[in-house]
């Protein structure tokens, strides 16, 4: 095994406080193992990359995030804006953890400890899995632009112990306002579609919001990115459509279209709400993506 001391970055605030609570005992298990641990906990947004980040820069080249869906995008930013490579060590304790179903991490945050230690002890080579790139920013599990962003910005706001039902809780609450349609022009390869859209989302994993199942086609070690548009639809509509979508049975719908890509230029009319790895980003009008093989090293 490799005898250089890892890098822990926790989020004490990821799950509702969850990680925090759990520090010792993942501490613990890691170290029960003979793993040398360097603990650095998240004390603002965007701590977690600009850490991991001067950290890469530095030359370690393994990290391990005890966190939520958020803190992974965090991390993958900050490996991925280095010129150095890092190998990323996952522990879900967060809301939705999608990042985690995306990679097969079990969802008991003590057992996938348990066999991220056994891995790092054998030496096993990382897995590589792609990542993706949003104009200047990266993202790990998913792109959304649309109703899905207007989602993520008001569950960020419900502050309930209600699991992934917060989610489901927010796209109510986003309903009361009515659904937007913003007209999109999207190239890609040799794919164009242009018109009012719901939603555009842009998927390297097959969850998000812990509980919706939106690509079920997904791979993140396909060398692509799954672009599923759903057309404009009606308060009633959306409400028939989430079972389906909680299902991954709603790809055949109507409304919904769907097409694999490795790069894609989207252009809206006026500036929309977009959210990376489930993190609300700046209104914009003009998106750059693309799919970047094999970019994240899993240990």
């Amino acid at each position: 095994m490799a005898t250089d001391t890892i890098r822990l970055f926790l989020n004490p605030t990821a799950g509702r406080g969850r990680a925090g609570r759990r520090q010792k005992r993942i501490v613990e298990l890691l170290e029960q193992k003979g793993i040398d641990l360097e603990v650095h906990s998240s004390a603002s947004a965007g701590d977690i990359e600009s850490q991991v980040l001067r950290q890469v820069d530095a030359g370690v080249t393994r990290i391990i995030v005890a966190g939520g869906d958020g803190s992974i995008h965090e991390a993958t930013n900050g490996i991925l804006r280095s010129e150095n490579n890092a190998a990323l060590g996952v522990i879900p304790t967060g809301t939705g953890n999608d990042f985690a179903k995306a990679c097969q991490i079990p969802l008991n945050w003590e057992h996938a400890t348990q066999l991220l230690a056994d891995r790092i002890v054998a030496d096993e080579t990382p897995r590589k899995i792609d990542a993706g790139r949003f104009n200047d920013r990266y993202f790990s599990n998913g792109a959304g632009l649309g109703f899905d962003a207007k989602v993520t910005r008001v569950a960020q706001s419900i502050h309930l112990p209600i699991g992934d039902l917060v989610y489901l809780l927010a796209i109510f609450r986003t309903m009361i306002d009515g659904i937007a349609s913003p007209r999109l022009r999207i190239t890609a390869d040799d794919y164009a579609w242009e018109g009012p859209v719901t939603l555009a989302a842009i998927s390297n994993g097959q969850w998000v919001g812990g509980m919706f199942h939106i690509a079920p086609i997904a791979s993140n070690s396909d060398n692509v990115l799954e672009l599923l548009i759903a057309k404009p639809v009606t308060r009633r509509r959306i409400l028939t459509l989430l079972p389906k979508i909680m299902n991954g049975e709603h790809m055949q719908e109507p409304e919904i279209v769907h097409q694999s890509v490795t790069k894609l230029h989207i252009e809206a009319e006026q500036p929309i709400p977009s959210h990376l790895d489930g993190e609300v980003q700046p209104l914009q009008t003009e998106f750059e993506i693309e799919v970047l093989p094999g970019a994240l090293a899993l240990l």
